[in-house]
């Protein structure tokens, strides 16, 4: 297994999450380090402070040098994919080839409702959500770039100069669904973010998504595996390391490491220690 650490830029200081990943930069058993794209805390206050995400990502990635980085994962409603293509080719080239272009369907209703930004049905989402893979990884690879489709059009775009990562940066989908998000995680992804839940249960969306890949004619070993591993408030390090080891004993390839707010870098070595000393880390060939 590989490893990586998530620092959601929200109920914490610009400081603190710097401090975090510039220690992570020096801890080779962290493989990536993460932020989400909210524009309002979730699962708390929404009435608490949040770092927009991708301009976090982007000074994060000045901030670090050998971290892989990547926002698990964009809410793909809020910005037009041909404005995250360019946004992701820019700092595909200022990170030097470290971006991972994490991408989902989007859901929180509360935010976007609060900006007038359409979400609309679950239908209209993954529709939505379906183009825009399309319409990216087009811009990302393709001199140029014609689609005509319901919610997006593009004629003869191009999106110049394109990153260092060929045919383009590796495309994360996140999310659990077996009827959509699997299936086009099938067609489009490199990395399949399960987003959280039991070993049995990610073992069941990974047969799914086998599935999936077997309709579209892919072979599921090229599509990496990733999964939120949350590190309980009171730090319980081991407990984060063995359900992680649960995770990979049903073929997980990364753990991410849900680090809690406020961040503090005094987390960092004991749990690079525990991950050490389980015996699960492997690194990428």
């Amino acid at each position: 297994m590989r490893f990586a650490f998530k620092t959601s830029p929200q109920n914490t200081t610009w400081k603190d999450m710097l401090a975090v990943w510039q220690f992570a930069d020096d801890i080779d058993v962290f493989d990536s380090g993460w932020t989400f794209d909210h524009f309002y805390p979730i699962f708390s206050d929404p009435a608490g402070p949040c770092l927009e995400g991708w301009v976090t990502l982007t000074a994060l990635a000045q901030a670090t040098a050998r971290l892989r980085i990547g926002v698990l994962v964009t809410g793909i409603h809020y910005r037009h994919p041909a404005v995250l293509a360019n946004m992701a080719s820019a700092l595909d080239i200022v990170s030097d080839g470290r971006l991972e272009l994490g991408i989902g369907a989007g859901w929180n209703e509360e935010e976007s409702q609060a900006y007038g930004i359409e979400l609309g049905t679950v239908r209209d989402r993954f529709d939505r959500f379906e183009e825009a893979c399309q319409v990216l990884k087009g811009l990302l690879a393709e001199e140029t770039t014609t689609f005509h489709g319901r919610f997006y059009q593009l004629t003869d775009a191009r999106n110049e100069p394109k990153g260092p990562q060929r045919p383009h940066p590796p495309i994360c989908i996140g999310g659990s669904g077996e009827k959509r998000t699997l299936r086009i995680t099938a067609r489009y992804a490199d990395h399949w973010n399960f987003v959280g839940g039991t070993p049995a249960e990610f073992a069941h969306k990974r047969e799914v998504l086998a599935r999936h890949c077997a309709d579209v004619g892919r072979d599921p070993a090229e599509i990496m595996t990733s999964a939120h591993v949350r590190l309980s408030a009171d730090l319980d390090v081991g407990r984060a390391v063995d359900e992680a080891a649960a995770l990979g004993a049903e073929g997980l390839d990364l753990a991410i490491i849900y680090l809690p707010a406020p961040h503090h870098v005094a987390v960092l070595e004991p749990l690079a220690a525990a991950i050490s000393q389980s015996g699960l880390l492997s690194k990428p060939s």
